[in-house]
């Protein structure tokens, strides 16, 4: 996968399950390649080792404390956002759990929290 974020440690803020799919909500990241991640949304297929979907958010090049929302999977990586109401952690997991859904095909499924 093209510029799946290179993580080397994070606390895990928040998980979820949606529907077949368990989601984990980073953050304090340290990552290794070089990009200034506050939150990353980690979504895996049950029963799979590794993400399948990352919905991230990092420091923009922008002035201002900018935050880039950045989708990664196998068909892309790409901002799809930029603001800095993306700093807040509720604010970005409303968002990332709801583009997370539309991007599976998951839009009638609950996001049910664990923690």
């Amino acid at each position: 996968m093209q510029d799946k974020p290179a993580i080397k440690t994070a606390i895990p803020k928040r998980r979820y399950q949606i529907s077949d799919y368990s989601a984990t909500l980073l953050g304090e990241i340290e990552a290794g390649d070089g990009r200034g991640y506050r939150w990353v949304l980690a979504l895996m297929p049950m029963g799979e080792s590794e993400p399948t979907l990352y919905v991230c958010c990092e420091q923009s090049a922008a002035p201002g404390g900018v935050y880039d929302v950045r989708v990664v999977n196998e068909a892309m990586s790409e901002v799809v956002d930029s603001d800095a109401r993306w700093r807040d952690l509720d604010t970005f997991a409303e968002a990332a759990l709801d583009l997370a859904k539309q991007l599976l095909g998951l839009q009638k499924e609950q996001s049910l929290r664990l923690l």
